[in-house]
């Protein structure tokens, strides 16, 4: 039982720095998704744009270094997100086996879901912080003043205005969210994974973890976009001296969102998320692998 707690400890340990180097190397995809996202918001006469555009207008108004506002309650987020859905995820797939020799793919999907949930439970108030971080850039663009000065400053003033349940606002969007992301990313990673190595098609190695994490990212993508844009421009906004907000709740700001932009709205932010999903899970995957083998546990 000892050594079997040490190895849970252990893959927690792991997934941390694994988590921070990936968040790190990709956070200016994840700034410039979360910027598309709320680009046109309530506005049916806001004119398009790309990517490139919106990171090119952060660089020249705001700075290079705009491009991480918000890393560090990213950061913060990760010690707590990640650890428990990829180890809880493990530990529930293991459960399920019950003397069998590996889990369907619907299996696999629910105990991803289940890890996410949790996960996000938990981490969801560094999640309010470092969207309203990244958000708070537009606010430079439209020639208002920054709403925030740093992590602490956002936490206090949600504290302050909203109350400390104001720290979990948009905690059911994100939920669903987590749930269809590790759905996705999860149950496909470790689905593809098995399939190419059982067929062998190629070994337990870099190449795999490669075609893997690209698979499940373009999956966790398609299933999230959607409650990804409801789930930020809940956590967004902010309620108003006299008590009103944009949108009462998640299916209103879903309404709302389809009715002024259209149903492609739902899928802003798409490929920045993907080409952000994508490159994320390669380093997170490829470091905690290597990881696990250098300190001697078996592959994920």
């Amino acid at each position: 039982m000892k050594l079997r707690n040490d190895e849970i400890y252990t893959k927690i340990a792991l997934t941390s720095p694994s988590a921070m180097v990936a968040e790190t190397s990709t956070f200016p995809i994840d700034l410039i998704k979360t910027r598309l996202q709320l680009h046109g918001e309530s506005l049916s006469s806001s004119r398009s744009t790309t990517p490139f555009r919106v990171a090119a207008e952060v660089v020249r108004i705001e700075g290079l270094l705009a491009l991480y506002k918000g890393l560090s309650p990213a950061i913060l987020r990760h010690l707590f997100y990640t650890p428990i859905r990829i180890v809880g995820y493990e530990q529930l797939r293991n459960a399920f086996l019950d003397g069998h020799d590996s889990v369907s793919l619907s299996g696999k999907a629910l105990v991803g879901g289940i890890s996410g949930v949790i996960a996000q439970v938990v981490a969801s108030p560094a999640d309010l912080v470092k969207v309203r971080m990244q958000a708070d850039g537009q606010m430079v663009s439209q020639g208002l003043q920054y709403r925030y000065s740093g992590t602490f400053d956002v936490l206090s003033k949600i504290i302050h205005t909203e109350g400390f349940r104001g720290l979990w606002k948009g905690v059911f969007p994100n939920v669903q969210r987590a749930f269809l992301v590790n759905m996705g990313e999860l149950a496909c990673y470790d689905h593809a994974k098995r399939f190419v190595t059982q067929n062998q098609i190629c070994g337990d190695n870099i190449y795999t973890h490669t075609l893997a994490s690209i698979m499940s990212g373009l999956s966790a993508t398609a299933f999230s976009c959607p409650v990804d844009v409801v789930k930020t421009r809940m956590m967004n906004q902010a309620i108003s001296k006299e008590g009103n907000a944009i949108y009462n709740n998640s299916f209103d700001c879903l309404v709302k969102t389809v009715r002024v932009e259209g149903l492609r709205a739902l899928w802003k932010g798409f490929f920045p998320t993907w080409a952000r999903l994508g490159p994320w899970q390669f380093v997170f995957w490829v470091s905690y692998e290597r990881f696990r083998q250098l300190a001697g546990l078996s592959s994920f």
